[in-house]
Order: structure tokens, then sequence, then C-alpha cells
């Protein structure tokens, strides 16, 4: 499916908002109540809206949750072919602590964002997913001292 301009309006206020209306939508939009909602459908039947979640805020969660650890980490893997690539990027995608992965070049091979509760959290993690896999050969990582921005949105030719 490619998106036309109504789509990628649509794209791009759900992204600021995805919890706004059908109604308050389309009259953003300028399209019918219906229409809107056939076009939105269609928008994630065909996998252009991956999923809708809630970007909770760390900081005020702190006072419930402990504000934790916000590690970058650098992976160089001793293998780079396609298996070995596959099987470190299911093991990661599989453990609740990593929030996002990247597979990067040049340089490492992986780059993740973690998040732990505390360092003993963050030393069992690096232990169950870097130092017991013999495939991993340098991890590098930084601890956030401040998240200065946080998003997921994506630019879009409007």
């Amino acid at each position: 499916m490619t998106p036309d301009a109504i789509d990628l309006q649509l794209l791009d206020q759900l992204q600021n908002d995805s919890s706004i209306s059908n109604q308050a939508l389309a009259a953003r939009i300028h399209i019918s109540p219906p229409t809107c909602l056939r076009r939105v459908k269609r928008l994630r039947e065909a996998g252009l809206i991956e999923r809708e979640i809630a970007v909770l805020s760390v900081d005020k969660l702190g006072v419930v949750a402990g504000h934790g650890l916000c590690a970058i980490v650098e992976i160089t893997l001793d293998r780079q072919d396609n298996d070995a690539l596959e099987a470190f990027e299911k093991r990661v995608a599989a453990d609740e602590a990593v929030q996002q992965c990247y597979r990067v070049s040049p340089g490492p091979d992986f780059c993740l964002v973690v998040h732990a509760a505390h360092m003993p959290d963050y030393l069992a993690l690096a232990q169950r997913l870097f130092t017991s896999d013999a495939n991993v050969r340098n991890v590098k990582t930084f601890f956030s001292v401040k998240r200065s921005k946080f998003g997921a949105r994506v630019p879009l030719p409007l």
C-alpha cells in the first residue's frame, strides 16, 4: 500500500496523539468520520501503524518505581554472519529490559537502549545477554544522566 496525501496527514496527526477521537481526527483532516475510520483501519491493516502505546514519564514514575538506570549499550560480535546477527537480535528482543535495538554500521554491530532498576539489575542483564554469549566480543555501556528528548516521531512528507 502506498499512502496518499490524506493518509500521510492522518499518520502525522496520530503520531502526535493516537488517543484523538475519530470525529476530531476527521475534522482536522477535513474528511468525513466514516472515511477517516475506514482509512485508519486500512493503515493499521497495511502495517503502517505498527501499534499504539502510552509513553510514560520516567521522572514522574520515579517516585513509585525508582528512577533506575537507562543505558545505551554498544555490542560488537565476533561473527557477523546473518545467523549470528539474527540470533543475537532475537535474544535481546525477547528481554523486557531492552527498550530498543538497532543493527548499526560502521562500528559496533548493535546499539541497545536498556532500562534497569539499579546497578545489580543491570549487571544481571549484562550477564544474561552479553557475558553468557560466546559470540559477544565487546560491550561498551553509556549510562544516561538525563533524558533531554524522547520521541518516536517519523518525519513525513506533507
